[in-house]
């Protein structure tokens, strides 16, 4: 019988944990006692746990326990500001007439997630769009089906297949294949569309931002628009911004290989 490996580090683990438990509860404080059932620990284990992460400013007590402190929004716009387009999307967003007054949104695409990373408010009345740090199935949004425009139909059908799609609407895509033919449509057209898929009544337009450097993981820069309000000469207003931010934030040292990602 295979022994377990043994954790090198026990605490860290304990408190990596926390802070996944802590980020899941989507901003609802917890209670000691519900972090220790959650980690599977004893309350007084639980209990220094949290008090290295307070102490560290990654967690702070409120009324009705524990959230995530301010720290982890720090440590996040410093892993966000690694990549270069970051640094100048919001710079960007402000100069383009198409762009100041959108929710324009850059997301990374990790594993079988779109995880966003920078957001432009724009002017609008309206607040759309995905909060910071979020993450939302790549498969059923604009920002990660533009994140999957560089991979091959069979890269596609390797990393959504096993496990099925992930339905947050009634529009939303139900089977790899499905989605394989939804990214070559948009290979084809040049960006990617999300019509209400992610959320309801909600269309996203979004395109490839390509890797300022080798081994910078698939980026998408998108906009999200009411589906009221999204027309065809809205639609092309948009689309134009965003093809000409890309323009801006591509670096023009890059060379493309023409290869595919792995």
């Amino acid at each position: 019988m295979a022994v377990p490996e043994r954790d090198p580090a026990p605490a860290v683990t304990r408190a990596l944990r926390a802070l996944t438990v802590l980020a899941e509860s989507r901003g609802a404080p917890m209670t000691l006692s519900e972090l220790a059932r959650a980690l599977g620990i004893a309350k007084s284990s639980a209990a220094n746990v949290c008090a290295a992460l307070e102490e560290g400013r990654m967690i702070e007590r409120v009324p009705g326990g524990y959230r995530l402190g301010r720290r982890t929004a720090e440590l996040g716009g410093a892993f966000a500001l690694q990549f270069n387009q970051i640094r100048e999307f919001f710079s960007v967003c402000a100069a383009s007439e198409p762009l100041r007054r959108e929710l324009v949104q850059i997301a990374m695409l990790e594993g079988r997630d779109a995880l966003y990373l920078a957001r432009h408010e724009g002017r609008g009345q309206e607040r759309l769009g995905t909060p910071l740090g979020s993450r939302l199935p790549a498969e059923q949004t604009a920002t990660g089906r533009a994140a999957l425009m560089s991979f091959t139909d069979e890269q596609i059908r390797e990393r959504f297949r096993a496990g099925g799609l992930r339905r947050l609407t009634p529009s939303s895509l139900a089977t790899a294949e499905e989605l394989v033919d939804v990214v070559a449509e948009a290979r084809g057209r040049g960006y990617a569309l999300d019509r209400s898929a992610s959320l309801e009544g909600i269309v996203g337009v979004a395109v490839p931002l390509p890797p300022w450097a080798p081994g910078d993981p698939p980026l998408a820069i998108g906009v999200a628009l009411p589906a009221a309000s999204a027309d065809e000469a809205s639609m092309a207003r948009v689309r134009e911004g965003l093809h000409d931010a890309v323009a801006e934030l591509t670096n023009p040292m890059a060379h493309d290989g023409g290869g595919s990602r792995a």
